[in-house]
């Protein structure tokens, strides 16, 4: 059996790499497979393939490089705020015991029912109050009112 020719051998590398990109979305391989079309060229043009290696691991490294930052910004989601954000430091009141190793609770707040997990992993009875520490989706992690007041006396 014949060897592959090197200018194939960079030009499948190309592609599998451009492959695993596409089927990714992550921006993993797309910097290498850019680099993988340089050391192509550089075969083309009779480069040894010592220096092919080189050419791919340089262009690799440089648009990683140079490029990452640029991508990233343009692609970086910002968090929205919503007026959900409001209700942090609020009080309310626990209708579904707040237990976190069954991952159950839920607190009732400005007469809405909410799914709740305690900030410090402690479970927090029926018919207490707390406080809401953050919010994450639909759910509010709340702490305990007594808990705050002890924090806030030391």
């Amino acid at each position: 059996m014949d060897k592959i020719p090197l200018p194939v051998l960079w030009l499948i590398i190309a592609v599998v790499l451009g492959v695993i990109e596409a089927s990714s979305l992550n921006l993993i391989t797309l910097w290498f497979a850019i680099g993988a079309v340089a050391a192509m060229i550089s075969a083309l043009f009779g480069i040894p393939f010592i220096y092919q290696v080189v050419i791919f691991v340089i262009v690799s490294a440089l648009m990683l490089y140079f490029t990452k930052p640029l991508i990233k910004k343009f692609l970086y989601v910002r968090k929205e705020k919503t007026n959900a954000d409001r209700i942090i430091g609020d009080k309310g009141i626990v209708v579904e015991k707040i237990d976190p190793v069954n991952s159950t609770g839920q607190v009732k707040i400005r007469g809405q029912i909410w799914t709740a997990r305690s900030t410090d992993d402690k479970i927090i009875e029926l018919d207490e109050l707390v406080e809401v520490q953050e919010i994450s989706g639909v759910k509010l992690f709340v702490k305990k009112s007594s808990d705050i007041n002890k924090n806030e006396k030391q």
